[in-house]
């Protein structure tokens, strides 16, 4: 590649990065955490950037979802737990209804930076810096925790890196068995009727099952019944410790980001000439693209270019996010400029972030029915132009949280102070996202 280095984007405008009043700390910080182990691995990367290219084929369909941004106060292994178990159950809905293998791409062990659309903000008459994610500065209306601290790096890090040990646990020791289906239930979907329709499909499983074992096809002689994959991934926005995690793969010789498997590109940071671009166009990694309406046709083909100048498929994911007013204006167009200039890319519908309201209470919520609109939309749009919806994006939870307003279980505006839990932007709760699994589902199945 020319003129790359893990270090040549520190030479471009870069935007949504925090000033350090320490530097030095910030150095001596950063060059620590590149002695430390990888969280992931460059063979494991190449892994899911064949099965993103299978899924950009119309051979599988990404899952991609978790915290809109993680914090340190929730990190515990029960909320890893329960998003596992709600990824597991998600996928089974989809493969069920589609007969497609589903790639699942948490949200998950690095995903603590955020992009904030104001430096500062004012409560009370009191102006302090915005928060940008537990690795960055506190949540905390204080000064003393709204500055930048460096040594939230070595934190993240570590939380990371735990988090990854527990996945790779839950994934290959046997919690991921088919024959547990009905155990991955979480207890508060017990009276809801999408738990219901759940557990109906859950003991459809359980007979398919029995029927295998009887013919002699067991978790025991088939291991792909029992263990399952989960990649991780983040926005790619703190470079600085991106680049203390950019290693040389021994086989390839080629740059992974070591922080997870795959990382995406902002829609306040995709400039083409700015750092962001510059630091992903290096890595080899499967890279995310967030597509909004501030997004041209003409920097788009040219985002594309500069980061998979081969055209290969898996590395790039086109993360559609318009709001579900604005799907009809933009997609359609997209489409037709990626099929025209015969890009290889996956796309993937974000119908959280173009949907986030105010509600009359005051907290920052998205109308469920919002996410459903949006998600139909994008469906309808890909079997109108003959292209393949390959895959969903979401912020979910698998606690009982009460974020979004809407679902089958209605959360109304009133319901929201109850269990408002996030640090950054609301969440499905597990209810609906298993709902919105099932909707998808259903959509899908159409279109092949």
């Amino acid at each position: 590649m020319h003129n790359w280095t893990p270090s040549s984007w520190r030479n471009k405008p870069i935007k949504q990065v925090p000033e350090y009043e320490d530097t030095d700390h910030l150095s001596n910080v950063e060059n620590t955490i590149s002695t430390y182990p990888p969280l992931v691995f460059a063979g494991e990367a190449r892994d899911l950037k064949d099965k993103l290219a299978l899924a950009s084929q119309g051979r599988a369909f990404l899952l991609q979802g978790g915290d809109c941004a993680e914090s340190f106060v929730e990190h515990n292994p029960d909320n890893i737990r329960d998003i596992f178990r709600l990824f597991l159950q998600m996928s089974v809905v989809l493969i069920f209804a589609t007969s497609l293998p589903v790639v699942k791409v948490g949200r998950i062990a690095g995903q603590f930076a955020k992009p904030r659309s104001s430096d500062t903000e004012v409560i009370n008459g009191e102006e302090l810096l915005s928060y940008r994610g537990d690795i960055i500065n506190g949540i905390e209306f204080e000064e003393n925790q709204r500055k930048p601290d460096p040594e939230r790096l070595l934190k993240s890090y570590r939380q990371s890196a735990a988090t990854v040990n527990l996945l790779r646990a839950f994934s290959q020791g046997g919690y991921a068995d088919l024959e547990r289906v009905h155990s991955w239930t979480l207890e508060f979907l017990n009276n809801s009727p999408i738990g219901e329709k759940y557990s109906y499909l859950a003991e459809n499983i359980t007979k398919s099952l029995g029927f295998m074992r009887a013919c002699g096809v067991t978790p025991e002689s088939v291991p792909q019944l029992r263990t399952t994959d989960l990649y991780t991934s983040h926005e790619a926005l703190l470079l600085g410790y991106e680049e203390a995690m950019t290693r040389v793969d021994s086989i390839t010789g080629d740059w992974y980001a070591t922080s997870g498997h795959m990382v995406w590109i902002g829609d306040r940071t995709r400039d083409p000439d700015e750092a962001h671009v510059e630091y992903c166009r290096g890595i080899k990694n499967p890279i995310g693209i967030k597509c909004g309406p501030s997004l041209t046709s003409e920097n788009l083909i040219r985002l594309i270019d500069i980061l998979n100048p081969e055209n290969e498929a898996g590395r790039i994911t086109l993360i559609a996010r318009f709001g579900y007013e604005n799907v009809e204006k933009h997609l359609p167009n997209f489409i037709d400029i990626i099929s025209k200039e015969n890009k290889n890319v996956l796309w993937s519908c974000d119908p959280m972030h173009g949907n986030t309201i105010k509600s009359d209470s005051g907290f920052k919520t998205r109308p469920f029915e919002y996410i459903m609109n949006e998600v139909r939309s994008y469906m309808k749009i890909h079997k109108d132009k003959g292209t393949f919806p390959g895959g969903i994006h979401v912020e979910m939870t698998g606690k009982n949280v009460t974020e979004c307003v809407g679902g089958a279980i209605s959360i109304r505006d009133e319901d929201l102070s109850s269990r408002y839990h996030t640090h950054c932007d609301p969440r499905l709760n597990a209810d609906q996202a298993l709902e919105l699994a099932f909707l998808v589902a259903d959509e899908l199945r159409s279109t092949l």
